[in-house]
């Protein structure tokens, strides 16, 4: 087919990836093949394409596409996650428009509603990641509640809790009050608030005086079980174990010593709250108390109630712990009063305080006191530690970049109890049923935990689901099979690579690697690849309160798939996060439309697609040397890839096909296809009856095919795309892209026609230049003086004069001393050639012109450095303004060498 004149990736992306969906292209038939696997981390059923998702898919796709290439047995496992809170969030909101809530339901019924949802509107995102071209085998997507998998995750519950590995217990849980369910970590979004810091004084049981404390959350003092004072603190040292009487309740509390307790901070002395602070839970099982009898004063939705003691006087019971809108008056109010009636409100501070929210309910987060289900993660650490230190090559896994070992290893060394049990009732309940004195029984059904039980016993199910976290940690072998042993597990785990934002290295990747090894017996996976997180141009964080985020999906309407997606490869760089940057992804849609164009003139100009991945014979310098650059580039790609390195496969395809072969190798060839030069204002015209052409196009031919090759698993629909229109008509492609064979040139690099070439490339370039440089003309055509020149460059000189001159714009090399002093000159390769320049320019006027320009941009250079060396700036200066003096003085310091440069040429 003819290559339309203009490239429209609109016109292509829907095309290629429902034929490639429709044939079964990403997963074909290799029984026999070595296999390569790769397991999505599962997106949210809720969720839509972002920033992110458009990172960690790419990359993924880069390394699934460029598998498949090799003839590997490439599976890429897709699925989504079921996302407990936020979908049953989705749909009690459609309840609540509905004028209904959930408890109007029955557990059954809501959960079908939740099925229902699903069916009709869950999995948008898995249209968009079709969008960005993600090569997927959505032929066996699975769901973290599909049957096969929920028989995984229950199996697993049971046998951890048989092997003593999960067990129930009373600890501090981040409540959601909102939500009215624990959660973790990673949904807990800190922010800076403006509140109070209240001083108060405590009076000592003996009544000889007072111990002050101070506190963000005067409330929780209704539940304070001890006053910390640090050991090494003289000033408190006569008070340690004395007791304080806690004012409004009356409660007797020792004064305790623990490292926690600062100094340096406030009054040194520290209240103690274990039910409602992490530090203190902490503070107080050092102190003695255990976990069943630290005090709870507030309840599921934040309100007070009565703690185990009965102290809590009557008027504060049901007061929320905060103000709420509605209500006039709440416990912080009412302690905060009654101390200062008391006469123990010594003073109050303003003080932007960090405060934990529920990321999806935007409540203030309660640590909660409070009975669940949690995983030994300690004991479960261990393996996956001494996995990750003994590395792939001994049976491990490597986490590259290597710079996040440290992190993995210190967070697992020092690993808590994992809670993984949600107040929920859309996810995997689980499996435990109580007696009525409280006897737990753990099954994987109701049927076999009756029969632990004995008939007759009446059971109860826990309420209380799994967290997603828990069930997405079997993702790497659940999703092939297990518990069940077939062909499919056998073959596919451990799996080769993940690809993961190090934002979720803790909450995902390291249980995954604690759960496969303790049921597998092996690593579920070979390489941990941990990438940046893409930021906002500035540098800052994407947030939608900031209104600063990037829809990929926009990107790819403006600029299509491919380039958004080389935007990501180009841009990820081991150990760095990504700054957005849109003429970035602007410029890779110009190169995809510079690599289009360069496929029409190949088209009209009678160059095809090749039938053979070995390399032509070729007799030209300007084919032995492409075919080099080719082998070059295949070498640097391959490297690239065993290394993870995304920026560096990028760079270095890119720099090829813009560079070497858009830029250099078809302008280089117009003299040998064309037979006339065009000098004469004639056309020029396809010579299509001589050998030195044919043999061009058959090179041309096999080096655009590699380079579609190459470029495949970055840029997917334009590859596609063109490998069938370079096909002849006649005699179709044999196969997609999609399953072509990665490069292997079975060639050297010819050293003679890469030196010879680089001659020419050289002399091109320099001419080119010097004219830009003095302000001549590019179309002035010149002659060059080589006074004494070496043998082998007459002979380049006299085999490339074609080239030479049509892209030099030189009329012919004269082996002689000018005769005039007005030059210019190159030095290329051990010779100096020069350019006479009389009747041309006025080289006086030119070097007054760039001595001048040399001496403004020296002056700037150096008040830019300056600058940058006064330490003031660059500590007190705005970041963003430090940054722009570094580039511009880097751009007058380039400016003031290139500027010598040219002056230098002029003699």
């Amino acid at each position: 087919m003819t290559i339309d004149k203009t490239f429209d990736p609109a016109a292509i992306e829907a095309k290629w990836y429902t034929h490639w969906e429709s044939t079964g292209a990403f997963r074909p038939e290799r029984p026999d093949a070595e296999p390569y696997t790769i397991v999505n981390p599962p997106p949210n059923v809720t969720g839509s394409l972002h920033i992110g998702h458009a990172l960690d898919n790419t990359l993924q796709d880069i390394l699934i596409r460029h598998a498949r290439l090799q003839g590997k047995d490439a599976l890429w496992v897709v699925g989504t996650d079921h996302a407990g809170i936020a979908t049953q969030m989705v749909v009690e909101r459609q309840l609540n428009a509905r004028q209904q809530k959930r408890t109007d339901f029955t557990r059954e019924e809501f959960i079908a509603k939740v099925w229902e949802w699903k069916t009709e509107s869950g999995g948008e995102i898995t249209g968009q990641l079709r969008r960005l071209g993600c090569s997927m085998d959505w032929e066996n997507e699975r769901f973290t509640m599909d049957e096969g998998f929920s028989k995984a995750v229950i199996k697993v519950f049971v046998d951890l809790y048989n092997q003593k590995l999960l067990y129930r217990d009373k600890r501090l849980v981040n409540w959601d009050p909102g939500l009215k369910t624990a959660i973790s970590d990673l949904e807990v979004e800190t922010r800076e608030i403006n509140g109070k810091f209240w001083h108060f004084k405590y009076p000592l049981e003996d009544g000889s005086g007072f111990i002050s404390v101070a506190t963000t959350r005067p409330e929780t003092m209704l539940a304070d079980m001890a006053v910390a004072v640090n050991p090494s603190d003289e000033r408190y040292a006569h008070l340690v174990g004395k007791n304080v009487r806690l004012p409004i309740t009356g409660r007797l509390i020792p004064i305790v010593t623990d490292e926690h307790a600062d100094p340096e901070l406030g009054s040194g002395a520290v209240k103690i709250t274990p039910g409602h602070d992490f530090n203190d839970f902490e503070v107080g099982k050092r102190a003695g108390f255990k976990a069943s009898d630290m005090f709870n004063m507030l309840d599921g939705e934040g309100r007070v109630v009565q703690t185990a003691d009965g102290l809590i006087p009557a008027e504060y019971i049901g007061q929320y712990r905060f103000g709420i809108e509605g209500e006039p008056t709440n416990a912080r109010k009412m302690v905060v009063a009654a101390l200062d009636a008391l006469g123990l409100l010594e003073k109050v501070e303003d003080r932007v305080i960090q405060t934990p929210f529920g990321d999806r309910s935007g409540q203030v987060i309660e640590p909660w006191l409070t009975d669940q289900w949690y995983v030994d993660a300690e004991t479960l650490a261990k393996p996956a530690i001494e996995a990750a230190r003994k590395g792939k090559a001994n049976g491990g896994f490597d986490i590259v970049p290597k710079s996040w070992e440290k992190t993995y290893f210190n967070w697992m060394e020092n690993i808590q109890p994992w809670c993984v049990s949600r107040q929920l009732w859309w996810g995997h309940q689980i499996p435990a049923w109580f007696a009525a004195d409280g006897t737990c029984y753990v099954a994987e059904t109701e049927e076999a935990a009756q029969l632990l039980a004995g008939a007759g016993l009446a059971l109860t199910r826990d309420p209380d689901v799994l967290d997603t976290w828990f069930s997405s940690a079997l993702w790497p072998f659940g999703t092939l099979g297990w518990p069940d042993q077939d062909t499919m597990l056998d073959r596919h785990y451990p799996n080769d690579v993940l690809i993961s934002g190090f934002d979720i290295l803790f909450f995902w990747d390291a249980r995954m690697a604690m759960q496969g090894i303790h049921f597998m017996k092996e690593v579920p996976w070979k390489t941990l690849y941990l990438h940046g997180l893409v930021r906002a141009a500035d540098g800052s964080k994407m947030s939608k309160s900031k209104g600063n985020t990037v829809d990929p999906l926009g990107l790819i309407d403006q600029y299509g798939a491919d380039a958004l997606r080389f935007f990501m490869a180009a841009m990820e760089s081991q150990g760095r996060d990504i700054k957005m940057d849109e003429s970035r992804v602007a410029g890779y849609r110009n190169f995809a439309t510079k690599l289009w164009n360069a496929a029409r003139f190949a088209q009209s100009n009678g160059i095809g697609g090749s039938r053979s991945v070995r390399a032509p014979k070729a007799e030209l310098a300007v084919n032995r040397w492409i075919i080099g650059e080719v082998v070059s580039t295949v070498e640097k790609l391959n490297k690239a890839f065993a290394e993870f390195r995304f920026d560096g496969m990028a760079d270095v395809i890119y720099h090829f096909v813009f560079d070497q072969f858009c830029d250099w190798y078809l302008e280089l060839l117009k003299p040998i296809l064309q037979a006339q030069s065009g000098d004469d204002g004639a056309e020029p015209q396809p010579s299509l009856v001589n050998a030195d052409a044919d043999e061009a196009r058959e090179v041309a031919g096999w080096a655009l095919d590699q380079i579609l090759v190459m470029l495949h698993p970055f840029m997917p629909f334009i590859t596609e795309e063109l490998w069938h229109a370079m096909s002849d008509p006649a005699q179709p492609r044999a196969h997609d892209i999609i399953h072509a064979q990665w490069p292997e040139p079975n060639a050297t690099i010819d050293t003679d026609a890469v030196a010879e070439i680089n001659w020419v490339i050289d002399t091109i370039s320099k001419t080119r230049s010097f004219k830009a440089e003095l302000n001549i003309p590019p179309g002035t055509r010149l002659t060059a003086n080589i006074a004494d020149p070496q043998a082998s460059t007459m002979s380049v000189i006299a085999r490339q004069a074609a080239a030479l001159s049509r892209l030099g714009r030189i009329d012919s090399f004269v082996y002689a001393p000018v005769a005039t002093n007005n030059v210019a000159q190159i030095v290329v390769g051990g010779d100096t050639v020069v350019f006479a320049l009389d009747d041309v320019i006025d080289l006086d006027a030119e070097r007054s012109r760039i001595t001048k320009a040399l001496e403004a941009a020296g002056k700037e250079r150096d008040a830019l450095a300056g600058r940058l060396s006064n330490a003031a700036f660059v500590e007190k200066a705005k970041p963003e303004a430090v940054e722009k003096a570094r580039a511009d003085h880097a751009e007058k310091a380039a400016e003031a060498e290139r500027l010598t440069v040219a002056l230098a040429r002029l003699g």
